[in-house]
């Protein structure tokens, strides 16, 4: 069954981070919530802390906060699973300096797999894919992402949509412009993981 992977990097945006998670949950996808900051305890640009369950295998880890740490490894990532990336300031520019999860992100997209990002992530995150070798291939690509962090996605020939109209999907590629959209790029997310049935119900649910 495909699993999702939420990446968390010290300085995350909290509300793309866990409307994300929160979507996921409520339709019963099964979800990891990886720190790739060496602690259990990520903090979040606004200052919040919040625990992720497991820790990624290869940042180095001193002093374990908890004894029952548990560890996520790039190698459990399969290629029908889902990779997510919040955005987040300088949580983003954390996660692009990751270079094992910048490895397994380029092995995975190369595989088929699927990512997904949000806000700051896909100019400084997905940007780091050959997205050019994508658009000659297919002759487009669309994406979008926060205003500002367009240049590195134009400069491989990415097509970035007006960032108002919230979430994009292309291929394997899912994307968001900011946190007011973040609700729906869970939902889109849980309809790839979980089918459209599911996410229209947690849709209802949530009365949108």
């Amino acid at each position: 069954m495909k699993k999702a992977f939420v990446f968390l990097a010290d300085g995350f945006e909290i509300v793309e981070a866990m409307a994300t998670v929160d979507m996921l949950v409520r339709g019963g996808a099964d979800l990891k919530l990886v720190s790739v900051s060496g602690d259990n305890v990520v903090d979040s640009a606004q200052g919040i802390p919040v625990i992720a369950e497991y820790l990624l295998k290869e940042v180095p880890v001193e002093d374990k906060l908890f004894a029952g740490d548990e560890f996520v490894s790039v190698s459990d990532i399969g290629k029908e699973d889902i990779m997510i990336f919040p955005g987040g300031m300088p949580g983003t520019k954390n996660l692009a300096e990751c270079k094992p999860l910048m490895d397994k992100m380029k092995s995975h997209y190369a595989e088929g797999g699927c990512v997904a990002a949000i806000c700051a992530a896909p100019g400084l995150v997905l940007s780091q894919l050959p997205l050019d070798e994508t658009v000659r291939r297919n002759g487009s690509l669309k994406m979008t992402c926060y205003e500002g962090f367009e240049p590195a996605l134009e400069a491989k020939g990415v097509t970035v949509i007006d960032q108002r109209q919230g979430v994009v999907v292309d291929g394997n590629i899912v994307t968001a412009s900011g946190p007011g959209h973040a609700v729906d790029f869970g939902l889109e997310i849980l309809r790839l993981i979980k089918g459209e049935t599911v996410a229209q119900e947690t849709r209802r649910q949530l009365m949108l």
